[in-house]
């Protein structure tokens, strides 16, 4: 998966997905970052992040410039443990590209990084997990989008590696 990060008029940001509805995906409606499967076409995982963006919302990552790997997360849809990594990807751009999503895709969201990073943007929220209503931590984005699961852990484990150039001083 590819974490793309931009400078917007003087304002750091990150860019999210909503992935779009199907039976039987269960990050059905999601925020998340672009990225998916390892093809065998794929040299590593960092070429199958660019890849994925490149078809799912038409973002080509070749001239950005590479910042680094995460740690690998471990998928857990549901409560259920799958035996699937996620493996992160940072990368930072520059200018303000056009997008065109694909199926897999419902919208494409930029996002205030530094307020992520201070937290000003947690939000909670209760979604039906196994039968129960379950609090999530995560993160609410303008238009009313729920950054939570997975993509919220990541991000987590982001803003513990996080540049201060990219935290920025608060809004106002």
């Amino acid at each position: 998966m590819a974490i793309v990060l931009r400078e917007h008029r003087g304002h750091p940001e990150m860019l999210f997905i909503q992935r779009a509805q199907h039976d039987g995906d269960p990050w059905s409606g999601h925020m998340a970052f672009p990225g998916g499967h390892r093809d065998p076409i794929d040299p590593g995982l960092r070429e199958a992040a660019m890849r994925e963006t490149l078809e799912e919302i038409s973002l080509d990552l070749t001239p950005a410039r590479y910042l680094g790997a995460l740690n690998e997360e471990q998928a857990q849809p549901r409560g259920r443990v799958l035996d699937m990594l996620i493996a992160p990807h940072v990368f930072e751009i520059s200018g303000d590209p056009v997008f065109a999503p694909n199926y897999e895709v419902a919208d494409v969201v930029w996002a205030p990084l530094s307020a992520m990073a201070r937290n000003e943007l947690h939000d909670t929220e209760a979604r039906p997990i196994q039968g129960q209503l379950t609090v999530f931590n995560g993160y609410r984005l303008q238009g009313g989008h729920f950054v939570w699961g997975l993509t919220y852990r990541i991000l987590k484990s982001f803003f513990t590696t996080l540049d201060p150039r990219w935290q920025g001083p608060p809004e106002r």
